[in-house]
C-alpha cells in the first residue's frame, strides 16, 4: 500500500510551532544533562560560561538551561575537539583517561571522514545512542524498506583498532576505527569485531553477497564481488549503498567484464581477480554453478546495450535508479546527514531531493547570508522557506554547535509535526557549483552525470573550470553553455557580474570527459590513497595538481 504525499507547509501554526519547540528543548536538555560532565564538558574552555551560567542548576529540568546555552554556548569547529580525539591514538590508552572523554561511557567506533574537500581526515567518535526510540536514519536505510533481498554494498572493513586498557593492563574494550557507515552497519546489526570469524563464510539472511564481501578493500574488487552474487540472484529487490555512484561504477564494471562474470556463473567458480585472496574461500563456499542463470543473462546481454536492463536481470527490483534500470524502480535516498550527524531523512518515498528534519542530535541553523556568529544562530521554527542554512549540530556523541560544512534550502514546514522541510543544497563555499549543473543539464546542452571543477588558468583573467561526463550525446545548445552556466553563477552571487564587467573573471569552461572517466578517479584514488571503501568521492574541487592532470587527459570534447 503506497503512502500519501506530504506536501509541506509554508508558515507553522501556533500548535505546530509549540510542538516542535517543546520537542528540540526537550533534546537539547537530555544532550546537556549527558554530556556537560564529560572531561570535555568540565575543561573546555568554550565552555566556561556556560558552566558558570548553569551552577546549581537541574539542566534536565530547568527551562533556563536553554536560555543559556543558547547565550554562552559559542560555535565550534574540529579544531575544538581534536586535541581530546587525540588521546585514543597516544599509547597506553587508558580506560580512565578516556572514559565519559566527549560523551558518557566508550565509543562504539571512532569515525573516519573522507577528507573530500582535501584536508586531512576528521576522526570523530560514535557512541551508543541513548534515543533508543528514534533509531538512526542508518539503521532505518538498511531496515525500513521490507524484508525482500538485498544487495547491500556497506563496507565492514577496519582501518585500525585500539585497545583500551584498565589499570592492570587488561584489555577492557576494542574500539574500531572505520569509516561511518561501516561503523553504523556493525553498530545496527551487532556485529562486534570480536565474534567476525563466526560470519565470515556465512551469508546474512536477507542479504546476497556473503558477509566476508564486506572485507574487500579493493574498490573495483569489492564491486564486482557484490555484482557477481547479485547477478547469480534473479530474486534480488533493492541495492543499498552509500553513494548512488556506487551503483554507476558497478553496472560499468558488470558491463566492463560481463563475459568472466557470466563465464563464473556457469561454472561456478569465483573469478581470479585482484585484492581478494583473503576472502576467496568464504566467497568459494558460497557460490555455485548455475548454467541456466547463465544462459538467461547471455541473452539479455551486457547493461550498457539494454534499456531497462537491471528489471530485466531482477524483475522483482524496486529500488536503486535509472537508465539502465526500467520505468518501476525508484531511487530512495532514505537519509542525509553527515560523519558528524544525521540529520533528516527523506519526505516522500520517490523524492530523493526533499528532507524532512529526524534527528537525535539538536539541530539549529545560521542563515548564509549573515555572518557566521553565535548571535545569528537561528532556531528550526525561525526558518524561511526559499532561504538558504548552514546545520548547526549538538550531539549526542559530544559535539557543541558544531557547524556542518554543508548547505541546504528550506522549502516548507512538515504538516505532521512542524519539523522543518528542506533540499540539500551542496556544500558551504561550493555550493554555487551546483546551480550551474543544474542550468547545463537540459535536453539542449547535456545530461550531466557527474562533475567536478578546477580553478581554470589556460587564459587570463582565471575563472571556474568545469569537467562534466554526460549521459548520450551533446546537444543542439551547447554553444550556449558557457553563458548559461555564467548566468546561473550570477543569480546565485551577482558579485559575479561586477568581477565579470571588471575583468577580473571570464566566462566558465566546460570540458567533457570521455564514459567512465568519474568511476575510473575513483577506483585511482581507491588504489593510489588506499582509502576505505565506501568513502570514494570525486571532490567538487579538484586542488592538487596531479588530480588536474589526471582528469585533463580525458577529455574529448569542450563546449
Amino acid at each position: 500500500m503506497s503512502l500519501p504525499t506530504v506536501y509541506p507547509l509554508l508558515a507553522l501554526s501556533p500548535e505546530l510551532k509549540a510542538a516542535l519547540q517543546e520537542r528540540t528543548e526537550h533534546c537539547l536538555r537530555d544532550i546537556v544533562g549527558a554530556n556537560i560532565t564529560t572531561h570535555y564538558g568540565i575543561s573546555a574552555p568554550s565552555l566556561s560560561l556556560f558552566r558558570q551560567a548553569i551552577a546549581g542548576k537541574d539542566v534536565k529540568e530547568d527551562p533556563t538551561v536553554i536560555i543559556d546555552f543558547r547565550q554562552a554556548v559559542p560555535l565550534s569547529d574540529y579544531g575544538c575537539y581534536s586535541p581530546f580525539i587525540a588521546k585514543f591514538f597516544r599509547h597506553p590508552r587508558k580506560l580512565s583517561e578516556l572514559e565519559n572523554l566527549l560523551a558518557p561511557g566508550l565509543p562504539n567506533y571512532i569515525a573516519k571522514s573522507s577528507s573530500t574537500t582535501g584536508s586531512r581526515p576528521k576522526l570523530l567518535p560514535k557512541y551508543p545512542r541513548r534515543w533508543s526510540a528514534t533509531p538512526s536514519s542508518f539503521a532505518k536505510r538498511l531496515h525500513l524498506t521490507g524484508s525482500g533481498k538485498a544487495v547491500h554494498m556497506f563496507s565492514l572493513a577496519l582501518r585500525d583498532l585500539l585497545d583500551v586498557v584498565g589499570e592492570d593492563g587488561e584489555v577492557m574494550k576494542k574500539i574500531p576505527v572505520c569509516i561511518g557507515s561501516c561503523g553504523g552497519t556493525r553498530t545496527v546489526e551487532n556485529w562486534p569485531v570480536e565474534t567476525d570469524s563466526t560470519r565470515m563464510g556465512t551469508t546474512i539472511p536477507g542479504y546476497v553477497s556473503p558477509w566476508a564481501t564486506g572485507l574487500i578493500t579493493h574498490h573495483r574488487s569489492f564491486l564486482l564481488i557484490h555484482a557477481l552474487f547479485a547477478l547469480l540472484d534473479p530474486t534480488v529487490e533493492r541495492f543499498l549503498m552509500t553513494f548512488i555512484t556506487f551503483f554507476v561504477d558497478l553496472i560499468r564494471y558488470v558491463h566492463e567484464n560481463w563475459d568472466l562474470l557470466i563465464t563464473s556463473i556457469w561454472d561456478g567458480t569465483i573469478p581470479d581477480i585482484g585484492h581478494i585472496e583473503h576472502v576467496r574461500t568464504y566467497l568459494q563456499a558460497n557460490f555455485r554453478a548455475n548454467p541456466q542463470r547463465a544462459e538467461d543473462l547471455q541473452n539479455i546481454g551486457p547493461p550498457l546495450e539494454c534499456p531497462g536492463w537491471a528489471q530485466r536481470v531482477w524483475p522483482n527490483l524496486k529500488t536503486v535508479a535509472r537508465s539502465v534500470l526500467g520505468p518501476n524502480v525508484l531511487i530512495q535516498s532514505i537519509g542525509y546527514g553527515c560523519t558528524e550527524c544525521s540529520i533528516g531523512r527523506m519526505l516522500n518515498i520517490g523524492d530523493t531531493e526533499t528532507f524532512v528534519l529526524e534527528t537525535g542530535d539538536h539541530i539549529e541553523f545560521l542563515d548564509t547570508s549573515r555572518a557566521l556568529v553565535q548571535e545569528n544562530i537561528l532556531q528550526a521554527w525561525d526558518l524561511e522557506p526559499g532561504k538558504y542554512y548552514q546545520p548547526v549540530a549538538t550531539t549526542e556523541d559530544g559535539l557543541w554547535r558544531y557547524v556542518v560544512d554543508d548547505v541546504i534550502q528550506v522549502t516548507g514546514f512538515d504538516p505532521r509535526n512542524g519539523s522543518p522541510v528542506f533540499k540539500f543544497y551542496g556544500r558551504k563555499n561550493l555550493a554555487i557549483r551546483f546551480s550551474v549543473i543544474r542550468a547545463l543539464s537540459t535536453e539542449d546542452i547535456a545530461e550531466v552525470q557527474e562533475f567536478t571543477t578546477v580553478v581554470e588558468l589556460r587564459e587570463l583573467p582565471q575563472t571556474v573550470g568545469f569537467f562534466i561526463e554526460i549521459i548520450g550525446d551533446i546537444g543542439p545548445g551547447a554553444t550556449a553553455a558557457r553563458q548559461k552556466a555564467f548566468e546561473a553563477l550570477v543569480r546565485a552571487n551577482e558579485e559575479h557580474q561586477r568581477a565579470f564587467d571588471a575583468g577580473q573573471i571570464r566566462l566558465p569552461t566546460i570540458r567533457v570527459v570521455k564514459p567512465g572517466t568519474f568511476a575510473e578517479y575513483r577506483l585511482w584514488r581507491c588504489e593510489s590513497t588506499n582509502a576505505g571503501v565506501g568513502q570514494i568521492k570525486v571532490p567538487i574541487v579538484l586542488s592538487k595538481e596531479d588530480q588536474q592532470e589526471w582528469i585533463v587527459e580525458r577529455v574529448i570534447a569542450e563546449l
